[in-house]
């Protein structure tokens, strides 16, 4: 594979231009749900150890997703670009799972010296059986996907979003309005109401998708879900950074504040769970459920 400043001229080279790991604690979450469920989108089995997806140009331009085994690899040469250092991710043959075709993200980023990036051209001899190119979510409608990229969108500028919500929303008090459209919806009206439904009380004044979400994450607690299904990452303080899915619906919180949920038939709005007494202990619990970054 070329390294990241060299241009590619053999057709059968591959131009890397970035990676992302597949593993149970971290994984494209456009994807799917779970880890699982994000593996079945490329054909793959999901073992424990998981891949690394290297992304990358043939010397025609050709866009190409590379499945790798060395999860080691992917993860050191992901962690010296987010530092700014240089790294020549060249992953032996003998780690290559598959090849392909298409990326499953959007990249603003392309090879120097070979054309623009495009599907590859189906091999004839493939008898139309060549899977179906991976393409990006399209971002002019909602679904599934956009609202897992929400939330990771949410969980990545946490502050901004926090911002947004008072201090009186945030542990239980009544939400007279807030804005939508993208910004925390008045949808969610009491936080702590809303936040107890989970347990059965004041179900009737909160957005019955909100209320079906937190129902069956404190389901999770008994039931425990695929791998992946709840992630843990660092936060200040001390805290952690959740994220879990489930079927329409994504939650992001911070273990010592509030909680966002994203649901498929509220495209675009994102509904604020107030602190109240009950969700401190629900994030708790899923934490412990939580698959974490070695």
């Amino acid at each position: 594979m070329a390294g990241p400043d060299e241009a590619v001229t053999d057709d059968d080279a591959l131009f890397v231009l970035t990676a992302v790991l597949l593993t149970p604690a971290q994984f494209p979450s456009v994807l799917g749900d779970d880890y699982v469920a994000a593996c079945g989108a490329l054909g793959l089995e999901p073992y424990a150890e998981g891949y690394g997806l290297v992304l990358g140009q043939d010397g025609g331009g050709a866009r190409w997703t590379v499945v790798v085994d060395d999860v080691s690899l992917v993860a050191v040469a992901i962690a010296s670009w987010d530092c700014g250092m240089e790294y020549d991710l060249s992953p032996d043959d003998r780690s290559v799972v598959c090849a392909l075709p298409g990326w499953p993200l959007a990249l603003a980023v392309a090879a120097p010296g070979v054309p623009e990036p495009h599907d590859p051209t189906p091999d004839p001899a493939a008898e139309g059986t060549d899977p179906a190119p991976l393409a990006p979510p399209d971002t002019e409608v909602w679904g599934a996907a956009q609202r897992r990229l929400g939330a990771d969108e949410i969980a990545l500028q946490w502050a901004v979003w926090r911002e947004q919500i008072d201090d009186e929303t945030a542990f239980g008090r009544s939400v007279d309005e807030s804005p939508g459209g993208g910004t925390p919806s008045g949808d969610a009206q009491n936080g702590a109401e809303a936040e107890d439904t989970a347990g059965g009380d004041n179900a009737s004044s909160s957005h019955p998708g909100l209320r079906r979400a937190l129902e069956e994450a404190r389901a999770y607690v008994t039931n425990p879900p695929p791998p992946g299904r709840i992630r843990s990452a660092f936060a200040p303080g001390g805290a952690r950074t959740l994220r879990a899915d489930g079927p329409g619906w994504s939650l992001v919180a911070r273990t010592d504040d509030i909680a966002f949920i994203l649901l498929d038939e509220e495209p675009g709005e994102v509904l604020p769970v107030g602190r109240g007494p009950e969700l401190p202990g629900l994030l708790k619990s899923l934490d412990e459920l939580a698959v974490r970054p070695a």
